[in-house]
Formats: structure tokens, C-alpha cells, sequence
């Protein structure tokens, strides 16, 4: 392809059935928020479109669980997720939603065009079906064991822990999600689409057409599927939730939503352009237009498989150029889990963490899934800012720009004789553009922001090696020189950070002046222009870019991880059943003591072993507990007891123990004494 004259660039659009996470951003948000700064920097036209996906079947559940209508729950977390997007600072030019009239039109048109061209297939067909809901069973209605893995809470349309896609009559053993009941099967009719008979298309467009510049593990899913052999796939289900079905004998249907969804990108798109007085039509269907869909793993089929087959069967729109989906983050060794509460949630992230947006981009894209699943930890968060953002970033801006003004009360100073390794290190600052541009352009995101942290890197160490704090006291002339450099330094920078780090970005040319220069640097001028900052132009005063994250900020965070996996375990408790029925005789068998323990020391060589010295009331015996793991011998001595003191002595590593003492557990799992509840009963006395 050809220089674009303008770029479509569309990111996978958020259900709206909860808050923005840590994993969406890395694998989607980020990325597509550095390659769109990065073309807006160099001068192309954009439209950065994105938006909420408000008909998918977890929001009816959500609604279902919650007792209120899915247009409750779309309200809701539409605005939560838009105003997130923007507090994070990601630079849509329309986030749109699927609920919106202008999409309900679009994906209506859409399938009315394709129906008309006879694209799609009519049948009549078996669906699960929940009598007792009274409802045929979609996609997520369904939990049941996957085909291919295994996994035994597989969804009806995608198992989360291999990915696969597949139909919910597909599933072993299947389930309602609503009744928990089987579910039958009933006769129903669908309107399908025939991948098969676009499988020749799409095994030449990916297959041959994009095998060098499609990223290994998209080509490879892709290339998976193809082989395997595509089906029709149903664009109609029958659900009360989402775009009703524009054909007869639609009653009661809607498109499915993976229909609808990326339909969505075209109809933000057409609502973006009618507020900007824009044509929409050259951004989808114009082939000087470069389409690129930022996406995760989970969604690559859909986006590079099934909607370009829709695209090429409606006839009138481009194809993407490139769909360069990530893999998926973890997060402290687990994989992120929105049910589980196991997720750093952006809009808790920027309340704890107010003025640091630019410090969770700079980690998520250093530390990103870009070809495999990778794990975020909140110590490597720790680690990235106080010893990369601060010491090395931070450092050199502020080294700097204090020097500026104390050596020359903040004015630019005009530089005398270049010696080498002034042209040298000026020649290198006009070579990253290039070098952070290549990156980029190959979304290669993770390299770029470190080519980036690399001019930073190339600003302190020729600092260091200049030394001009010293330099000053015998050769004011140099002084200026080296201070001349290093302000050209941190004004590229300035310019060249934007893509990853906006915030700090915007500070940076705050601080520089950069206002008083006329014209915003471009990212080409960066590489052409002799001068950035010029002599005589006046800096401002240093501010900190960023902050040290301190130790007991970190543990907080790690303590309400602790919190979420503590809560699950004890949702997840099972509770033993009622073992087999005894009479009362059985009962009156036990003879169950008031007792106190007067001595205790660790079982030799035994992990888990207490011997104990317990006070019966009518003797004084040993009695071998598990119990050393949750106490030490010093915590349990004088504590009071229930002892079961007519069990028949068991020898335990040589040591006979005459009795139980009775334990039960908390919700975290340690063990906890079943004692009386006053602290005066006497020893001896008999629970009954």
C-alpha cells in the first residue's frame, strides 16, 4: 500500500457491564492511543473511533442478577468507561454506543443489504433451550464443558481458557445460566452467514496477502481456523435485548451481537463526521484509506475473519490493513478475572493514584503482551517508576532545567564552540524520530517506549560525562555549550513522549516555554530543525515529573488483592455435607470435657505437631494436636478447651495421645478453638 491519505483506527469496543481494567489497556487502549498520537504528531489525518458494546448477553445478565433493566446497566457503565477513557487520556475523536439510534440504523441497513443480496442462509435449526426460563439459551446463557480443552465452565459462544469459538449446542454437558437446569432442545429459525463460501477470499487475504506483516500469533489463529474449514455462522438469536431483527419473520430476534458490534466502528464513525461537518464515507471506503482495528486475542477471529467476510460480502468497504491484537495480561501470577474481582480497575486507579496516569501507560506499555501473556506485578509498577521514570526520565529534565536557572536565570544561553561529542549527541536526537517511528509503525509499542526512555538515557549520561556543575567554575564558555545541548535534548523529548507519557508531555513543554516559540514542534522537525529550544527563549521554573512510589502505597494495593482472593476462597468454601444419621445413644457415647492446656512444645521433626499438657478436670493428659501450624506452644498455654477425653489413645511419633481437641476454621482457613464461651467454668465439667 501506498502513503494513506487518512487513517481509520478503531480499538475493540468494552461491554458495558463493568469498569475499564488494566488488561483491557494493555492489550488494547494503550496501544492504539500511542499509534494514533504518534500519526497525529507526523501530520496524518485520523479518526480515532471507539465505543460502548451494549448488547451482549453478560449485560442481561448483569441486569438479571442486579433487578434492573439492561438499559440501566448500559447508562451506567457507558459513563463510567467514557469518562475513564478520557481521565486516562485516551484521545477518541467519537466513543460512540451501540445503543444509539444512528447504530441501530447503521447495523440495520447493514443486514438488510446483505439479505437483499442474498448473502445470507435461512434455517431452521435445534438451540438449547431453558423451559422453565422460557427462553432459548445464547451464547452466554450456557456454561458447559468445552469441546477441545476441556474446561468445564466453558461459555456457550467461547471457552476463556483456550479461546475457542464455538456454537453452545457445541458444548459437553451443558447448563443454564439462568435455572442451573438442562436444557432441551427446540426448533427455531436463524438467518445465517456462510463463511465457507468466503473461505477462498479470506485464505488468499491472510494467508498469502498478509503473512509477513500480520503479527505471528494473529496469522497463526487466523490460519488455524481456515485450515480447519469455515461454517456458516448464525447472525440472528433469539433473545428481547438488542437490534431487532429487519426481516420477516424477525419477530422476536435481534442480530447477534457479534454482528452488530464492529458495525459500530462505521456507525461512531458516521456520527463523528456529521458533528465535524466531515463525509464519512472516504474513512471505510476509500482504498487511500488505512483501516488498522486494535484489538485482543480473545476478539481476532471476529475482526479478522468474520467482519471482513461481512465487509467483502456488502461490497462497498475496505478491508484492515492490519489488526495487531495483543495477548492477554495477568495480573500477580493469576489471570485477570472480572467475577472474581481479581483486576487493577482504572477508575480505582486514578483515584488512588491521582497526577499518575502517565506512570501506569509507561508500565503497561514497557511490560506489554505484544507476543506473549505477561504479568503485571504492582513491585515491577514500583520498580519502572522510581527507577526509570524518576531516576532516569526525571532526573535529566530536572537536572537540567534547575541548572538553566541557576547558572542563567532560566534563559537559553547561546553556545559557543561545538566540540565532537556536542555534534555527536545532537546528530543521535535527530535520529530517534526515525528510530521511535519504526517501532511504532511496526506496533512494535513495547520497543518504542524504550527507544524513547533511551533519549532520556542519552541526556544523563552526557550530563554526567559533561559535568558542567563543575565545568562552570573554570570554563563559563563551555558551561554553555553543554547547557545548550541538554536543553535541545529535553525539548525533543518533550515532543517524542507525547505518544506514551501526554501528561508528562504537556508539563514538559510548560516547563520548557514551549508556547512562546510560535508553532508546535512536529515529530519531523524534531529530526530536521538545527534548533528546538533557541538561544535567548526563557525556561520556567523546575517541578517534579514525577514521584517516588513508596513502599506502603504499594502494600495497599497488594493488601486489596489479598482482600479479593480471601473473599473468593470463602465464596468458593464448600461446606462439608451432613455426614450419615446417628441415634441419641451414639451421642451419649462422647464424653466431651471442659479442659484447660497448662503445657505445650513443638513435636520433633514434625511440622504440624503440638504435644500438650491438658488439665481434664479429672486428670492431667497428653494430647498430640495438628495445630502447629496456626499456633505457637507460647499462644495456647492457659487456653481453655473442649476435649473429647474418651477416645482411644493413638500412638503419634512415639508419643501416646490420650484425647482430641475440638477445632473448627475461619473463612481464611486457620484454625480456631471450639471453646466455652465463659471464661469461669470449671475444668471437667461435661458439654452435653
Amino acid at each position: 500500500m501506498n502513503t494513506p491519505k487518512r487513517y481509520t483506527i478503531t480499538t475493540a469496543l468494552p461491554y458495558t457491564n463493568g469498569p475499564i481494567h488494566i488488561g483491557h489497556l494493555a492489550g488494547v487502549y494503550v496501544p492504539a492511543d500511542i499509534y494514533v498520537r504518534y500519526l497525529r504528531l507526523t501530520g496524518n489525518d485520523v479518526a480515532f473511533i471507539g465505543g460502548s458494546d451494549e448488547h451482549g448477553v453478560p449485560i442481561t445478565i448483569k441486569a438479571k442478577n442486579e433487578g434492573v433493566t439492561p438499559q440501566d446497566i448500559v447508562d451506567k457503565y457507558h459513563a463510567i468507561i467514557k469518562k475513564s477513557f478520557v481521565d486516562f487520556g485516551i484521545t477518541y475523536d467519537n466513543y460512540s454506543r451501540t445503543s444509539a439510534p444512528i447504530h441501530h440504523e447503521t447495523a440495520s441497513e447493514f443486514f438488510k443489504t446483505l439479505d437483499a443480496k442474498g448473502e445470507f442462509i435461512e434455517e431452521t435449526s435445534e438451540q438449547l433451550y431453558d423451559a422453565a426460563a422460557n427462553q432459548f439459551l445464547a451464547d452466554r446463557f450456557v456454561i458447559g464443558t468445552c469441546p477441545k480443552c476441556g474446561n468445564e465452565e466453558s461459555y456457550g459462544d467461547q471457552c476463556e481458557n483456550c479461546g475457542t469459538s464455538h456454537n453452545a449446542t457445541d458444548l459437553i454437558n451443558p447448563k443454564s445460566a439462568i435455572t442451573g437446569n438442562v436444557p432441551t432442545l427446540k426448533q427455531t429459525k436463524h438467518w445465517y452467514l456462510p463463511l465457507d463460501k468466503h473461505e477462498d477470499f479470506l485464505r488468499e487475504w491472510i494467508l498469502e496477502g498478509h503473512k509477513k506483516d500480520w503479527k505471528p500469533n494473529v496469522y497463526g489463529q487466523c490460519k488455524s481456523w481456515i485450515d480447519d474449514g469455515l461454517r456458516p455462522r448464525a447472525v440472528t438469536r433469539d433473545l428481547d435485548w438488542g437490534i431487532p431483527v429487519p426481516a420477516e419473520g424477525g419477530e422476536g430476534k435481534v442480530l447477534y451481537v457479534w454482528f452488530d458490534a464492529p458495525i459500530g466502528y462505521i456507525s461512531s464513525t458516521k456520527e463523528w463526521a456529521a458533528r465535524e461537518g466531515k463525509d464519512w464515507e472516504p474513512y471505510w471506503k476509500d482504498k487511500d484509506t488505512k483501516l488498522v482495528h486494535f484489538i485482543g486475542k480473545d476478539n481476532i477471529v471476529f475482526h479478522c475473519i468474520i467482519f471482513p467476510a461481512m465487509l467483502k460480502a456488502e461490497g462497498s468497504y475496505i478491508l484492515p490493513e492490519n489488526v495487531p491484537a495483543n495477548e492477554f495480561l495477568n495480573l500477580e501470577g493469576n489471570k485477570l478475572s472480572t467475577s472474581k474481582n481479581w483486576a487493577v480497575w482504572l477508575p480505582e486507579y486514578l483515584e488512588d493514584f491521582p497526577g499518575q496516569q502517565d506512570v501506569l501507560r509507561y508500565v503497561l506499555t514497557a511490560n506489554a503482551p505484544e507476543t506473549k501473556d505477561n504479568d503485571f506485578t504492582w513491585k515491577d509498577f514500583q520498580a519502572r517508576n522510581n527507577n526509570e521514570l524518576v531516576a532516569i526520565f526525571g532526573n535529566f529534565i530536572n537536572r537540567v532545567v534547575v541548572l538553566t536557572n541557576k547558572y542563567y536565570e532560566g534563559i537559553v544561553p547561546t553556545p559557543s564552540a561545538f566540540e565532537q561529542v556536542d555534534e555527536e549527541t545532537l546528530a543521535t536526537v535527530k535520529a530517534y524520530p526515525d528510530v521511535i517511528a519504526s517501532s511504532i509503525e511496526r506496533y512494535r509499542f513495547r520497543e518504542a517506549s524504550q527507544e524513547m526512555m533511551n533519549l532520556a538515557r542519552l541526556g544523563n549520561k552526557y550530563l554526567a560525562d559533561a559535568e558542567p556543575w563543575k565545568v562552570i567554575k573554570v570554563d563559563t564558555e563551555r558551561t554553555k555549550t553543554i547547557m545548550y545541548v541538554a536543553l535541545q535534548i529535553a525539548s525533543a523529548l518533550a515532543t517524542l513522549s507525547e505518544p506514551f507519557l501526554p501528561f508528562t508531555s504537556t508539563k514538559l513543554k510548560n516547563i520548557l516555554n514551549h508556547t512562546a516559540l510560535g508553532t508546535e514542534t512536529t515529530w519531523k522537525e524534531v529530526a530536521i530543525k538545527e534548533v528546538l529550544l533557541p538561544a535567548g527563549h526563557k525556561i520556567g521554573e523546575a517541578e517534579l515529573l514525577f514521584s517516588k512510589v513508596e513502599d506502603e502505597t504499594i502494600q495497599k494495593q497488594l493488601d486489596k488483592l489479598e482482600a479479593s482472593k480471601k473473599a473468593n476462597e470463602a465464596a468458593n468454601k464448600v461446606v462439608e455435607p451432613q455426614k450419615d444419621t446417628i441415634n441419641f445413644d451414639d451421642f451419649t457415647k462422647l464424653d466431651m470435657r471442659v479442659g484447660t492446656i497448662i503445657e505445650a512444645e513443638k513435636m520433633p521433626k514434625a511440622k504440624k505437631l503440638l504435644v500438650l499438657k491438658v488439665d481434664t478436670g479429672i486428670d492431667v493428659r497428653t494430647i498430640v494436636s495438628g495445630i502447629a501450624e496456626s499456633f505457637t506452644p507460647e499462644e495456647v498455654v492457659g487456653k481453655k478447651v473442649t476435649v473429647l477425653v474418651n477416645l482411644a489413645p493413638r500412638a503419634l511419633r512415639g508419643v501416646e495421645s490420650e484425647g482430641m481437641i475440638l477445632m473448627t476454621e475461619s473463612e481464611d482457613g486457620k484454625l480456631v478453638f471450639v471453646n466455652p464461651d465463659t471464661d469461669n467454668v470449671a475444668n471437667g465439667l461435661t458439654i452435653s
